[in-house]
């Protein structure tokens, strides 16, 4: 019998010519696995398009509850951006479909998974450090970094698939390079490879509008959270996915989440795309809102430094590691008592706070007014910048000494 390969399939031009040319350079059976993870329309046509390009057989895994509630929530309350603007949502995909991809290759008795990431990208990082923790044993096939890939263009993929007997529905027209899941749509390519370029939003958005076409209207929100998990918009109790859907329809509609960034890849280049995450940025921002009333100054400022570390790991493809795990730990424990609601306006772009509360909360009015109360007597402070200034002191005392 043949041994089998599991190809990551999106069903895109790239991967459909790696369904014959698997089978021709390496002999292979084919078994494509599509993960779902909230891709939508582009799932349309997969099984006849695999199995016309001679696929064996075609696994499509729905795995959305899974990706939101496993890997998109620990980010959120992590609080994890990368660079701070990246929301990650290509990043803390790709985890979730190499496990998944693993999982099937083990079901098929598979002795390799290949993929189609470029060898320019973060991706091709991200698969392959997954599947290495969690089948060190399976081989690995980068298609684009394999001496026999000889297709550079989509022009050549496209005559490659006609010359196997694959007529498909592709064109050699330009367009964005496009990554797509439920929290997020990325693009790139185009007038988006020169900086100093515009983006041509008219043409490149697909889950909102630009703030300047949002309405004229503002709309209230409320959310609520239990334990840094969010359970209900405006009094509806939805899973995590069904919350985010609501979030992008809302979030898209009011212009929130596009950003244009140029970010650092770990492969040492730099890159710039355009990505679009409304629902996921008022989910940040939202559950940013309610942290602020909970948790101390010492544990908030330890999750911030954290937070950096960990959005680094999972945009360097390391979720599979021993210190994501403990970082998630320790950022668990910080979500104890993140319970309450959270009320905003979306307007144009921007999210505004409209009332936050929550039983531990630890805002105290009686603390925070200008009046004197029986917690705190403002002869306090003195004694208190006396010594927390006291190194300062003596520093510039010795300073003045040494002039003299």
């Amino acid at each position: 019998m043949k041994e089998k390969v599991i190809l990551a399939y999106s069903g895109g031009l790239d991967t459909t010519a790696l369904i014959p040319w698997l089978k021709e350079n390496y002999d292979f059976e084919v078994i494509c696995c599509c993960i779902d993870v909230g891709q939508e329309s582009e799932l349309d046509g997969l099984e006849e398009r695999a199995k016309l390009s001679g696929a064996a057989k075609l696994y499509i895994e729905d795995i959305v509850d899974e990706f939101c509630d496993e890997y998109v929530v620990p980010c959120v309350q992590a609080n994890a951006i990368y660079e701070n603007k990246y929301l990650l949502g290509t990043s803390m995909a790709r985890p979730a479909i190499a496990k998944r991809l693993v999982e099937i290759a083990r079901k098929e008795g598979a002795t390799t998974i290949c993929h189609g990431a470029t060898g320019k990208g973060n991706d091709q990082i991200r698969f392959e450090l997954g599947i290495k923790a969690l089948a060190p044993d399976l081989n690995i096939i980068a298609a684009w970094r394999d001496d026999k890939w000889t297709l550079q263009s989509r022009e050549e993929e496209i005559a490659y698939c006609k010359q196997h007997g694959i007529d498909l529905p592709f064109s050699a027209d330009n367009s964005y390079s496009r990554d797509r899941n439920l929290w997020h749509i990325s693009h790139e390519g185009l007038e988006l490879e020169l900086p100093e370029n515009e983006p041509n939003y008219d043409h490149l958005l697909v889950l909102g509008v630009t703030p300047e076409k949002a309405p004229d209207e503002g709309e209230y929100v409320t959310m609520t959270f239990d334990k840094g998990v969010p359970k209900s918009i405006n009094g509806k109790e939805m899973k995590v996915s069904d919350i985010i859907r609501e979030l992008n329809r809302l979030g898209g509609k009011h212009g929130i989440g596009i950003i244009d960034i140029v970010e650092n890849r770990v492969v040492g280049m730099k890159s710039r795309g355009v990505y679009e995450t409304p629902g996921g940025t008022i989910l940040m921002e939202a559950h940013q809102q309610l942290e602020e009333l909970i948790l101390d100054r010492e544990t908030t400022e330890m999750k911030i430094n954290l937070a950096n570390k960990f959005a680094q790991l999972v945009y360097e493809g390391k979720w599979f590691s021993p210190l994501r795990e403990a970082i998630q730990a320790f950022i668990e424990s910080t979500q104890q008592y993140v319970t309450g609601e959270v009320k905003f306006k979306l307007y144009k772009g921007n999210i505004i706070k409209a009332g936050t509360k929550s039983p531990y909360s630890l805002y105290s009015e009686e603390l925070a007014s200008f009046t004197t109360g029986e917690l705190y007597d403002h002869h306090d402070a003195e004694g208190f910048i006396t010594l927390f200034g006291l190194s300062t002191k003596v520093r510039a005392m010795k300073m003045k000494d040494l002039e003299k």
